[in-house]
């Protein structure tokens, strides 16, 4: 009979619901900016398992609906369970026949609410989000963090990118930038973080949304330098060094 009855310490015992408490795979930096025509967007395809650059072929922006354009920086598995629930709402959407499509605005609006919602519950998803669009003319570029943080700007960036590439964006971006402009100087910002993040790799993607929709390119690499005397020894002169 004893063995029969319930327990109550197992009601109790924290190793009975777990979280994900560090994230496994990750991509890194997402840059994106306005631009004359709309929004442009870049990542690098990198995928880390912990420090190690395991994978090098994961696409992080994918478009969403008609009007909007998503990228992630973070845990990969949980961009591809977000992706899961916009292929949901996206479809409801289009349940209803009405000829309206939910825009830039309502998606961004909805993340935020299920980052923040997702983090009350301490289950957050680990990623920063940059949603860009365009709707009836009217451009659209907010980012979101994994506790639900959010805003609009004229041009965004996640993880590294907000400390090495805003910067630059700040001092080089203006309204009328033209689409070769802007690749331009989102090429100069994934430049930068490849030099400086140890998570970033030379093979990205830009992709760019429009009125006519979302084009995303074929991967390719940076012409990059790596003569600089800082790189042969970076120890030189260090603290503490040997």
């Amino acid at each position: 009979m004893e063995s029969n009855q319930a327990k109550p310490g197992l009601l109790c015992n924290p190793e009975a619901s777990q979280r994900t408490l560090y994230p496994y795979v990750t991509g890194t930096s997402v840059v994106a900016l306005k631009y004359k025509d709309g929004i442009l967007m870049a990542a690098d395809m990198g995928g880390s398992y912990g420090s190690t650059l395991r994978y090098k072929s994961v696409e992080r922006m994918k478009p969403i609906g008609k009007h909007s354009l998503l990228g992630a920086s973070g845990e990969i598995s949980d961009f591809q369970e977000l992706l899961r629930y916009l292929d949901e709402l996206i479809l409801y959407d289009n349940m209803w026949d009405d000829g309206n499509s939910l825009g830039p605005k309502e998606v961004h609006n909805y993340l935020t609410r299920v980052m923040y919602n997702r983090r009350n519950k301490f289950n957050p998803l680990w990623n920063s989000l940059v949603l860009g669009g365009v709707k009836k003319g009217q451009k659209y570029l907010g980012m979101v963090s994994m506790i639900g943080v959010n805003f609009e700007d004229n041009h965004v960036a996640t993880g590294f990118g907000n400390h090495l590439a805003r910067p630059i964006l700040r001092d080089e971006w203006h309204e009328n930038l033209t689409f070769e402009e802007g690749v331009k100087l989102l090429e100069k910002c994934m430049r930068v973080l490849l030099y400086r993040d140890r998570s970033a790799v030379n093979k990205l993607q830009i992709s760019k949304i429009t009125e006519e929709g979302v084009t995303i390119s074929q991967p390719y690499s940076l012409k990059t330098f790596w003569g600089f005397s800082a790189f042969e020894n970076p120890t030189l002169g260090a603290e503490g060094s040997w």
